[in-house]
């Protein structure tokens, strides 16, 4: 079955499931692993999960070993395993990145079979909780993204007048989320119960950590029955699900009504905006909701700012009131000093000593995405002045690791002019100009 086809029947099984769980909002779906097991589908569910590009898991085993062996027979192995029952979760692999504030999060990384079949799985039952999530959840989820949550949230305090804002974060949010309570939000749409059951699977699956060739297998999950993987496939759907029960609640207890305050929400971030007066009320109620939902605000990090003194941090933006040329306030947005020291450390340590020994191209092609993703998402409000910063450090960097990887002391601004970084090299140049900017905005 060729890739086009294979999209072409997921797509129409999609709209299908999607129109039927809006026609009829309390619906439960009986027969869905079947659709699962689809070659389809999981043909599909294979071609996005390789488009990702993962590393192994805790087999090892890589797309290239699988490509090298036959996608088709392993596709047909695995789902001849899924439609006889055999099939269980393998651990999950521990890895740890570097936390925007400092600090480590863990990822739990499945197996490639097992990213294919949590892939295979949000294909069918995804358009079916999408009828149900609310408009102001905006973290994964089709035609939706991190900007339009960020314009939502300028538009509520320039236009709408919201000028108290909670700045609200929750400890460890994905790591706990009640397994009882999610699987209550689940089992109200799904009733296939292998479904149930695969998904409980994945919640209690173990990990194992690997340190200096030994292993550590820890069942954290499945001892507290808290916490969907980080890492895993359908974490960011089921987080979703979760979370709109603290939204149904605003809602249904009134508080969005009665304080006028509008809840803006991206995975486990979130920011309700008030007018005068109405942000310690809102931020109690948002207390009290979180308690019952069995989750923990982080008190350090929460807290009520109130503008236009003060400014706040969202979804990599700074909020507030910023001054223009003339002096005149404006409402707005600008990168947040800790986005700009990221992509910073991100091009230090890309042009540290230690690559010394690579070429000069693979040096280029690992900045140049960094700098052109930066610049897609951030490119909303004054930014033009940040970029000239971002770009003069960048070059800096690039020419210094040129002359020591030379062996030569010095700048190099005589040795490797702009000339040669941007068109030789072709070390992608950000926007100087607010005519550049508006150009690659459209």
């Amino acid at each position: 079955m060729s890739l086009a086809t294979s999209s072409s029947t997921v797509q129409t099984l999609q709209t299908s499931l999607q129109a039927k769980a809006k026609a009829e909002p309390a619906f439960r779906f009986y027969s869905l692993w079947d659709k699962v097991c689809r070659t389809d589908v999981l043909w599909v569910a294979y071609r996005r999960c390789r488009a990702n590009r993962g590393a192994p898991g805790y087999d090892d085993i890589s797309f290239q070993q699988i490509e090298d062996q036959g996608v088709d027979g392993w596709l047909e192995r695995l789902r001849q395993e899924l439609m006889a029952g055999e099939y269980r979760p393998q651990p999950l692999l521990r890895v740890w990145i570097p936390k925007a504030q400092g600090g480590q999060r863990p990822l739990g990384i499945p197996t490639i079979r097992d990213r294919v079949v949590q892939m295979a799985m949000l294909l069918v039952i995804g358009p079916i909780f999408e009828a149900d999530l609310l408009p102001r959840q905006y973290g994964f989820r089709p035609g939706l993204d991190a900007k339009m949550a960020i314009r939502m949230t300028h538009f509520g305090i320039a236009q709408r007048g919201k000028r108290e804002v909670v700045d609200a974060d929750l400890s460890d949010y994905f790591n706990t989320i009640p397994h009882g309570e999610l699987m209550r939000c689940i089992s109200r749409r799904i009733a296939d119960g292998t479904v149930l059951s695969v998904i409980r699977q994945w919640l209690k699956v173990p990990v194992v950590e690997r340190c200096e060739g030994s292993e550590k297998r820890t069942t954290e999950a499945k001892d507290k029955n808290r916490g969907t993987p980080q890492g895993g496939i359908v974490s960011p759907l089921l987080s979703n699900l979760y979370f709109r029960r603290f939204l149904l609640a605003w809602q249904k207890l009134g508080f969005g009504q009665r304080l006028r305050a509008e809840v803006v929400n991206y995975a486990d971030d979130l920011v309700i905006l008030c007018p005068n007066g109405r942000g310690e009320a809102a931020m109690e109620a948002m207390r009290q909701i979180m308690s019952r939902l069995g989750l923990t605000i982080n008190e350090k990090k929460t807290r009520l700012v109130k503008l236009p003194g003060e400014h706040f941090d969202f979804l990599g933006y700074t909020f507030g009131e910023f001054h223009g040329k003339d002096g005149r306030p404006y409402w707005g947005t600008r990168p947040s000093k800790k986005a700009i020291k990221r992509l910073k450390q991100g091009i230090h340590d890309a042009t540290s000593s230690r690559w010394n020994a690579t070429t000069v191209e693979s040096r280029v092609a690992e900045i140049n995405p960094m700098l052109r993703g930066w610049a897609n998402y951030f490119n909303q409000g004054p930014v033009t002045k940040i970029y000239r910063d971002l770009q003069g450090y960048t070059d800096r960097r690039l020419r210094i690791w040129l002359m020591r990887r030379s062996g030569k002391k010095g700048t190099g601004y005589r040795q490797y002019p702009d000339e040669y970084l941007y068109e030789t090299l072709r070390l992608y140049q950000l926007p100087l100009k607010r005519t550049d900017l508006l150009n690659a905005k459209a």
